[in-house]
């Protein structure tokens, strides 16, 4: 299911629309990507929104904030990323919140340090939801 995908090391501050129970809108950053305010495991984190990721992946440092630490014996899942190909720790991230979506239970992957500039929500979470679609500079997300 984790497959490859290409990670993009860009950090901006993205801004999230007003949302309703249930749904979000996330503006496009001036970076031309979907970033957002998370709740994961119940800590805040910057995270862009890519639908080019098949999982979740977290930095190495945002996984320890998060309270996920795997065991260097774990990192055995080939990812390719902007810098080459990492071996990275499959995990099980608790909760994802942004606004009012809301997905528990989410399969993800953990980078080695220093490999991930910003941590990715990618289809692993996505997929989970009813609905998410791109329109006018917009990603609509509803769980």
């Amino acid at each position: 299911m984790f497959g490859r995908f290409l990670a993009s090391a860009a950090l901006l501050t993205g801004l999230a629309g007003p949302a309703l129970a249930g749904s979000e809108t996330l503006k496009l950053a001036p970076n031309g990507h979907f970033m957002a305010a998370a709740e994961i495991n119940g800590r805040s984190l910057t995270v862009m929104v890519d639908t080019g990721a098949s999982a979740v992946a977290l930095s190495f440092e945002d996984a320890r904030r998060v309270g996920l630490r795997p065991a260097g014996a774990d990192f055995t899942v080939p990812v390719a990323t902007a810098n080459g190909t990492v071996m990275a720790a499959r995990v099980v991230v608790r909760r994802i919140a942004i606004g009012g979506v809301r997905v528990a239970d989410v399969e993800g992957l953990v980078l080695p340090d220093g490999a991930l500039g910003v941590s990715l929500l990618g289809m692993s979470f996505l997929a989970r939801l009813e609905s998410f679609k791109v329109e006018n500079g917009a990603l609509h997300l509803r769980d």
